[in-house]
């Protein structure tokens, strides 16, 4: 129970973090007919990560930047994070003991440049849209999603983490090859 009392309360400090949006900051969020699949949890994982491909291609025009191409590698890479992060049971950008590298590395994406989000929610706060969301709030994660990477990987994996059985983890897998 003591368990239970702690990670309640890493919970509620996380999200009030994140709800903090920093001074000047706005969170674009695509209408749902921009990008459909937002809320939908019961779509398929690929469905959901068109959704979450869109949602960051659209603030990035929004802010005129250019789209994140997809990456086959990088949603490998992103993919078996988000498995790590299940199969340990370790929230972490380092689960499994693997630094966040190490996809990257083990899978060969040529990577010269390289960034990580990772997220997990249950229910409707593990919709692409809600993730999302809360990736905008914060500073080190808008930065990765607004940023001059070249190609980004989604991975979505539902599974058990911290005694929730219908978690949803998210990794974003950042990539250039060419700096």
């Amino acid at each position: 129970m003591k368990g239970r009392a702690s990670l309640a309360i890493s919970l509620v400090a996380l999200a009030a973090a994140l709800l903090a949006a920093p001074a000047g900051a706005q969170p674009v969020l695509a209408p749902t007919s921009a990008c459909p699949g937002q809320t939908n949890l019961s779509a398929p994982i690929a469905e959901q990560a068109r959704a979450m491909r869109c949602l960051v291609n659209f603030a990035r025009q929004v802010r005129h930047l250019p789209p994140y191409a997809s990456s086959g590698a990088l949603n490998r890479v992103a993919a078996h994070k988000s498995a790590d992060i299940l199969r340990c049971g370790e929230f972490s950008h380092e689960a499994c003991g693997r630094p966040f590298t190490y996809w990257i590395e083990h899978l060969g994406y040529p990577a010269c440049a390289a960034g990580e989000n990772i997220a997990w929610g249950s229910g409707r706060l593990g919709t692409p849209r809600s993730i999302f969301s809360s990736w905008m709030r914060s500073p080190r994660h808008r930065e990765n999603i607004l940023g001059p990477f070249e190609e980004i990987g989604i991975g979505l994996r539902a599974g058990s983490l911290k005694g929730f059985s219908g978690a949803r983890v998210w990794t974003q897998t950042f990539g250039s090859r060419d700096c």
